[in-house]
């Protein structure tokens, strides 16, 4: 069964209006009330002709000669038709002030009206004489700022992202029309068009894995669970041990116990992004430094290039490399320090970077500390 649906409440304006009025009447009956109260008390009477004068010394009286009468029915009326015109005076001028307070907020309402996702570049102006609308002008400003920056770097990110997955495509279809193309083709060539499409499509296969774990950084954590982020570590940098020693790079550890608090398994791979992103983009003959403190330091500091202090937050965005031109896929896809950065805001874990004098970077990670608890808690339990 359906509710009826509450009646509408009066706009703001009217109920302004009212209140105003109804302390106007309030205040007007009060004042009356000081001034009709003594004379009722009292019970001033007035003398008629023939019976004395108001100030003689005769009493005034029946027997006294003369008749009285009293003017408090007058005095009573004039009070009455004193406060309907105090009212109704109140409720248009309430009316007016009320109009007036609440201009700004018309204005910004007009404003915020005409915006959308595609124009998010103006700012709601108030007059400086209200303050207290100027400051909410100014916060409601804060955050259309922030949404446009946010709508701007998400159809960036579309962009970039259909232009990473529509090269690949692009040659494995040229790959294939050339192969079908060519009338002398063996099965040779048919081997290595197919090696090729393959590889293009492994391609595809590693970006699609990156962006739904960059997906899943971006989402808040569930569940936190205790564990030791030294573990982690060893086993991220076991992993790309081959890899380092190919490139001829030296990989050197210093794993202390940190025990923290998160997701083990995205604390994992953002330890293997980090890992890798200094396996990828050292020189021969280069060193990486990884260490972890409690109580729950993560330090990864790698040779390589000299990074501009200009370009490290922009490294953090999805597909920025440095130096690499975007149909270069050797180097990646420039996701792995852009899944870092949201797997760390996830586990409200401070990130911070710096370029070497020497070359290469140097990223500083710290996790929240352990929690006393039982090895697996809810997130709520840890607010509170």
């Amino acid at each position: 069964m359906n509710r009826p649906a509450p009646p509408p409440r009066p706009r703001l304006r009217t109920r302004l209006a009212f209140l105003h009025a109804g302390l106007a009447f309030g205040c007007g009956v009060l004042l009356l009330a000081f001034v009709d109260l003594p004379l009722i008390s009292a019970g001033q009477t007035a003398r008629v002709p023939g019976g004395g004068d108001l100030t003689g010394g005769q009493p005034a009286g029946p027997a006294a000669g003369g008749r009285a009468t009293g003017n408090l029915a007058e005095v009573l009326r004039y009070s009455a038709i004193a406060l309907v015109l105090i009212a109704a005076v109140a409720i248009v001028l309430g009316w007016a002030i009320a109009g007036r307070a609440l201009r700004p907020l018309q204005v910004i309402t007009a404003a915020a009206r005409s915006m959308s996702a595609d124009n998010l570049d103006g700012r709601l102006r108030v007059p400086a004489a209200y303050r207290e609308f100027g400051e909410l002008a100014d916060t409601l400003d804060g955050l259309i700022h922030r949404l446009h920056g946010s709508f701007s770097a998400q159809r960036q990110f579309i962009a970039n992202a259909s232009h990473e997955l529509r090269t690949p495509l692009t040659v494995q279809r040229t790959l294939l029309q050339l192969t079908l193309a060519d009338p002398d083709a063996g099965p040779g060539a048919l081997r290595a068009a197919c090696r090729d499409v393959l590889d293009l499509g492994q391609q595809q296969e590693r970006l699609i894995n990156a962006l739904l774990t960059l997906a899943g950084g971006y989402q808040p954590i569930e569940r936190w669970e205790r564990f030791d982020l030294a573990d982690l570590v060893r086993t991220a940098v076991l992993e790309h041990r081959a890899e380092a020693e190919r490139r001829e790079i030296e990989v050197r550890t210093a794993l202390g116990p940190a025990v923290v608090t998160g997701d083990p398994r995205l604390a994992a791979i953002l330890v293997t992004n980090l890992i890798d992103n200094a396996v990828r983009h050292n020189h021969p003959h280069g060193v990486i430094d990884v260490a972890t403190t409690a109580p729950g330091r993560l330090t990864v500091a790698n040779s390589g290039a000299v990074i501009p202090p200009a370009e490290i937050d922009r490294l953090f965005e999805p597909f920025q490399r440095l130096g690499t031109d975007r149909t270069d896929q050797t180097e990646g896809h420039g996701l792995g320090l852009a899944i870092v950065a949201a797997v760390a805001e996830a586990h409200h874990a401070p990130l911070s970077a710096r370029s070497r004098p020497e070359g290469g970077l140097e990223l500083t990670i710290d996790f929240p500390p352990a929690h006393p608890a039982t090895p697996g808690y809810a997130a709520d339990d840890r607010r509170r």
